[in-house]
């Protein structure tokens, strides 16, 4: 019986479920993250939200905090599962490799003032793309042309579609297939915490009313100051992060392609501008079709042979 694709695989991904699930060699620190998020929301829930629930004496407002809380959590912990679970775009090894082209290399040389012809594939080749000329790189792991902003990610021992980049708190690359649940996750534990730090303020807030002074109101309730300062901590690595791929979806980049042409000339072939005008504006070509075709040139020549 012949093995299932997960039972062959040559990449450092961790299946369950029977390959229904893919992971990332490092997706113990999945821990760690689920630690961050569920153990500040449990001492939210079991002592400043029910304090909030007793000043407010029980009503509606009470239980919609509370609830609003659980809800939210349960949200931001479905987007991480779905960001670290799927697949984020990895483009299946070639099997076939392409067969090798007769290039000369002087540097193999034996004889003075003689080449001798040496197979081997060029390492880049260029496809046009949205009328813009682009290299794609030869993966001597994956044995195949990469497509279009696609690269190798050296954790995962895997080619990726449009790498943005291997997140460790995840535990999984970042592309094609889970960014848009990477960037909702990220950018929804900024508002989570924005609204513990809120509500423990707003508990801090309803206790100085009560004692008189904030020294202590924050005797009465420490854990409000606690989550206060682990949220404003958090808040500035996560909000940081949002408004760092709000760029880069603004400018159509990914995190890979912005610190790889640090200052260097930027390819055109992606950048949209700012005309929304459809007729002025050329289509992009779509990358998995540019790289099946990559795919089909390289075994052109095996494919002929047969």
């Amino acid at each position: 019986m012949a093995k299932r694709q997960f039972e062959v695989w040559k990449g450092k991904n961790k299946f369950i479920f029977k390959g229904r699930l893919i992971f990332g060699p490092d997706a113990k620190s999945l821990i760690v993250t689920l630690l961050l998020i569920i153990v500040p929301v449990i001492i939210f829930c079991t002592n400043v939200a029910r304090n909030l629930f007793d000043e407010t004496s029980g009503n509606v407002a009470g239980y919609a905090i509370l609830m609003a809380t659980v809800v939210f959590t349960f949200y931001v912990l479905v987007l991480l599962f779905l960001t670290s679970a799927r697949d984020p775009g990895i483009v299946p090894r070639n099997l076939h490799p392409p067969t090798e082209e007769i290039c000369y290399d002087s540097s193999a040389s034996i004889d003075v003032g003689r080449q001798t012809p040496t197979p081997r594939l060029p390492p880049t080749r260029e496809v046009i793309v949205n009328g813009e000329p682009v290299r794609v790189k030869y993966c001597i792991t994956c044995q195949l042309y990469r497509p279009p902003r696609c690269s190798h990610c050296s954790v995962c021992d895997n080619c990726v579609e449009r790498f943005d980049h291997h997140c460790p708190w995840v535990g999984q690359c970042i592309g094609l297939r889970n960014y848009r649940s990477f960037f909702l996750f990220i950018s929804s534990s900024t508002i989570l915490c924005i609204f513990i730090f809120a509500m423990s303020a707003l508990n801090i807030k309803f206790l100085t009313d009560d004692y008189g002074t904030v020294w202590k109101a924050i005797k009465e309730s420490p854990l409000s100051v606690v989550l206060m300062v682990y949220c404003f901590i958090f808040l500035w690595f996560v909000g940081g992060l949002t408004c760092f791929h709000l760029y880069l979806i603004g400018t159509n980049q990914t995190t890979y392609e912005t610190f790889r042409y640090r200052g260097l000339e930027r390819p055109r072939a992606y950048n949209l501008g700012c005309d929304l005008d459809g007729n002025r504006r050329e289509k992009v070509e779509d990358d998995r079709e540019i790289g099946g075709d990559l795919l089909k040139i390289s075994q052109r020549g095996e494919a002929e042979d047969a």
